[in-house]
């Protein structure tokens, strides 16, 4: 058994995990965050995008062991219990995804870009997104929620300002 203490959502945890254990898997099974979804299991199909140290990463290509000491955001970490994170409402409002599996993956994938560039262009939108795959609509709103995201976390940071 491995030993991986790591920061998930803010929150420190710990957990003994074989060696060959994902963080995919650490995620669902030890911590019950299961917003990350098991699809192709060979990163091709972002269904288990996370956010590790700032970066969107294919949680069913990491292995646990990697971890240690690092910081993972999920799509759990994003909402609070009475408010949607900006993203996830322009989602919403947009009507951008259906079904919803790959929703945590591409909102996840679209925080990592709103975070190191808060006003991406459609080009920079669509390669963010392109390892992201959905089967049940195209990504044309899903584009517009990501531009409707940038611009309510602009409005939020402005309003921190004022």
């Amino acid at each position: 058994m491995t030993d991986v203490t790591l920061k998930i959502n803010g929150e420190t945890r710990s957990a003994a995990v074989p060696p060959e254990t994902t963080l995919l898997k650490m995620l669902r099974e030890n911590f019950n965050l299961t917003g990350a979804k098991l699809g192709c299991d060979v990163g091709d199909c972002g269904a288990c995008t996370v956010i590790v140290d700032g970066m969107s990463v294919n949680s069913c290509l990491m292995l646990a062991a990697q971890l240690e000491g690092r910081e993972v955001l999920t799509i759990e970490g994003l909402a609070t219990p009475d408010r949607l994170h900006p993203i996830q409402k322009s989602f919403e409002d947009c009507a951008s995804l259906q079904c919803g599996f790959c929703g945590p993956g591409v909102i996840m994938s679209s925080k990592a870009l709103l975070d190191a560039n808060p006003n991406p262009s459609v080009a920079e939108i669509r390669d963010a997104l392109a390892g992201n795959l959905c089967r049940c609509t195209g990504y044309t709103k899903m584009i517009e929620a990501v531009q409707e995201s940038a611009k309510a976390m602009r409005g939020r940071k402005s309003e921190r300002v004022a």
